[in-house]
């Protein structure tokens, strides 16, 4: 007597060798751009852009370039000089046309604000501008600018060669404190208000002249500063 047995159910698909993820051939990858100082700078560039200085980092830099850190030191040595390389990279975006003015005053001061404009349009930049000294095109030529608005000034070319350092240091500290001011919500009121209640016998000068040391918007300063600085240059005696 023949017994039947039930039929045996097999699982193929436990049975069945494990899958494994397809191999991708490489060559499939879009291929990278060639690593260069140009493309670290671009890639800086953005970063600034982007979230402002402190977002610039090597590690940031290099994932958007979809390299390792170690890698950038081939081109940059290092924090320091990448912050110069990407300040004078900036300053090249400093409208130097002078707004297509004829009076070369007026000139050094279109000038001079699109250069305070520009550190303040990134968090940050105007604290490096004033601790960095970049040395390249951009640098350059906005110091070729200044040079000539200050001699079509008639200003002697000895001594626009230090007034350019002159302008330049006095207009890095005014971009600093009013980038510090827009950050940190500071304003003049609290500082007007302290200087008007000096005592008038302990500061005199100071209380006599209370409502002038912060009278003026900020056009009307600015263009006195220049005006200010112009005439200065101009008479100081000569470096010798």
């Amino acid at each position: 007597m023949r017994i039947q047995l039930p039929p045996v159910r097999t699982n193929v698909t436990a049975m069945s060798a494990p899958s494994r993820p397809v191999p991708v051939s490489r060559r499939a990858r879009p291929a990278k751009s060639p690593l260069s100082r140009d493309a670290i700078l671009a890639a800086a560039q953005r970063l600034l852009d982007q979230d402002g200085l402190s977002a610039v980092s090597l590690r940031r830099i290099a994932v958007q370039l979809d390299t390792g850190p170690a890698s950038l030191y081939a081109y940059v040595r290092n924090m320091q000089e990448l912050h110069s390389l990407l300040l004078d990279r900036t300053l090249g975006e400093v409208d130097l046309s002078g707004g297509s003015a004829s009076d070369p005053r007026e000139r050094l001061r279109s000038i001079l604000h699109s250069y305070v404009r520009t550190l303040l349009d990134r968090p940050g930049l105007a604290k490096l501008a004033a601790t960095t000294v970049p040395h390249g095109q951009g640098a350059m030529r906005l110091t070729e600018a200044l040079l000539d608005g200050l001699m079509a000034a008639g200003v002697a070319p000895a001594s626009a060669a230090w007034g350019v350092d002159l302008l330049l240091l006095q207009f890095t500290a005014i971009a600093s404190e009013l980038s510090y001011r827009i950050e940190h919500g500071h304003e003049m009121d609290e500082v007007a208000e302290a200087y008007a209640q000096a005592p008038a016998h302990d500061f005199p000068h100071i209380h006599g002249l209370k409502e002038q040391l912060f009278s003026g918007d900020g056009p009307a300063r600015f263009r006195w500063k220049v005006d200010a600085l112009i005439e200065g240059i101009s008479q100081a005696p000569q470096p010798s």
